[in-house]
């Protein structure tokens, strides 16, 4: 059996936690990773909306194991009170849920070190969640980090003092005010709570129930466009973000990946800092932003809006090995007379169609083709056949352009407002 990959191939925000909600009842184990609690997988089901930030978002399927790989970065206050909110859905998530001891704790003074470096880099600024997920990243490739197992030791304390206490000093080199006492509580009552979770070692795991031919979908999180080596650097997130960070984060051969499921906007979106060609400053955006409620899962942010961008979009389609597309937010386009594509880009009056190093959108021009629009309301719609003409031209015009075939479409944040194809 191999592993499927499900990710985002924009830069986050492309409603992977509802797809993954909607197809775990065809696997038997949903693993995140990559990312920390910068993630926020929004699912809604039954008028409830659910906003999760570390857990796997298989977790309300009480059949379904969950695992969190030793690729994540788990930070243990905000997974407590993931865990509590579950409680209170009358949702058993210590039956099902499994944490890798290889996976990345962050402390307290990570956050603050991120707060820290964000603000003195003033103009020039990231758009850093604020979360610690850099710090804690920088630590674990520096080789100072502390790991999930390290709780179940003796002398766990220790460790942590002595990181704690080089954060401190780090933190000495800025015009930054803090306060840790006040912050440690909640974390040593979250490192508590999560003693009480099962703690696997998450590459065996999941490779003997490949071998015992379970089926296994790989949870990515943020976006292909957000990876650390191949995004709109230095406008990105900590990690590998693209379907290899499944190998590495899970521990899984690159071998043992079988469909690789890309999901898209309709348009694009960002939050935060960074390039964004097609970004709309217009009413049109404000329009698409409105209409798509795009703010910020984790943030709440008011996240930029765009069109369409397919030359970014086949650059994540070839680096993931996508084999599968996944449209969203079809139905946010109801109601515009023309929908624009992105084709190319004009950089310095040559043009081009792929993503290039130096992605600086002061330089670039994107160019467009003009596609008719659609007014129908999509979002009662549950079967392909009911889609308008021009939608349905739509998809046929992006399956062209991109080569790869669209298998699902959502027309709305509901389970049920998803048409398999």
């Amino acid at each position: 059996m191999k592993l499927d990959i499900l990710l985002g191939l924009q830069w986050g925000d492309e409603g992977k936690g509802k797809i993954v909600d909607v197809l775990t009842p065809q696997y038997e184990v949903i693993a995140r990773f990559q990312g920390g609690p910068n993630a926020g997988h929004s699912l809604e089901f039954n008028g409830i909306k659910h906003v999760l930030h570390t857990i796997p978002s298989g977790i309300f399927h009480e059949n379904t194991l969950n695992i969190v790989g030793n690729g994540v970065v788990i930070d243990p206050v905000i997974f407590r009170k993931e865990i509590i909110a579950l409680d209170n859905l009358n949702v058993n998530a210590r039956k099902n849920l499994r944490i890798s001891r290889k996976a990345h704790l962050i402390l307290p003074t990570h956050r603050l070190l991120d707060a820290a470096s964000e603000a003195a880099k003033g103009q020039a600024k990231i758009g850093s969640t604020l979360k610690g997920i850099g710090p804690t990243y920088m630590d674990k490739t520096g080789r100072n980090g502390l790991r999930v197992g390290d709780i179940m030791q003796a002398n766990f304390m220790d460790k942590y003092r002595f990181l704690a206490n080089k954060h401190e000093e780090m933190l000495g080199h800025f015009n930054f005010e803090y306060n840790l006492s006040e912050l440690e509580p909640d974390f040593l009552e979250g490192i508590e709570f999560l003693r009480s979770f099962i703690q696997i070692d998450s590459e065996y795991d999941v490779n003997d129930a490949l071998k015992r031919g379970k089926k296994v979908l790989a949870e990515g999180a943020q976006g292909s466009l957000l990876d650390i080596d191949f995004g709109s650097y230095p406008f990105v997130t900590s990690s590998n973000t693209i379907s290899a960070g499944a190998c590495t984060g899970l521990g899984v051969a690159p071998g043992r990946i079988g469909e690789v499921l890309g999901i898209f906007k309709a348009y694009c979106t960002r939050v935060g800092s960074g390039p964004f060609p097609t970004e709309l400053h217009d009413e049109t955006g404000e329009e698409i932003r409105r209409i798509g409620r795009e703010f910020g899962a984790t943030t709440g942010r008011p996240r930029r809006c765009g069109w369409i961008d397919l030359p970014a979009l086949k650059y994540s389609i070839l680096i993931n090995g996508v084999t599968q597309l996944i449209m969203t937010k079809a139905d946010v386009l109801s109601g515009f007379e023309t929908v624009k594509v992105c084709t190319a880009y004009n950089i310095n009056g040559e043009l081009t169609d792929r993503f290039p190093y130096d992605y600086d959108e002061s330089r670039m021009t994107p160019v467009y083709e003009e596609l008719p629009g659609w007014n129908e309301d999509l979002t009662g719609i549950r079967q392909e056949s009911d889609f308008p003409k021009n939608l349905k031209d739509y998809i046929s015009y992006l399956e062209t352009k991109l080569e790869v075939r669209i298998s699902i479409v959502s027309v709305g944040p509901d389970r049920d407002q998803t048409i398999i194809r």
